[in-house]
């Protein structure tokens, strides 16, 4: 069955958007991530070591998820030019 070039395009469209979302969204939550850190190690500077362990596996965790997401948005994009 044959696209149209909008079908197309808008397909893309969506699929830059759904990316630039998952991107923002892993902004948002890295930088409240070491916000959190930040306080945490100020008022309790003898925990350091651990709240910086836990700050780069939740920090990783939330990269895996948007580029997971950025995946799925490419995988569409090319689903709906193919």
């Amino acid at each position: 069955m044959a696209h149209s070039v909008l079908h197309i395009a808008l397909g893309y469209l969506g699929a830059g958007i759904g990316a630039g979302l998952a991107v923002i969204g892993a902004g948002i939550g890295i930088g409240t991530l070491a916000n959190g850190a930040m306080e945490g190690s100020a008022r309790q500077p003898s925990a350091l070591g651990e709240i910086r362990t836990s700050m780069i596996i939740a920090a990783a965790l939330i990269e895996g998820i948007a580029l997971f997401a950025e995946v799925i948005c490419i995988l569409l994009a090319l689903k709906v030019a193919g």
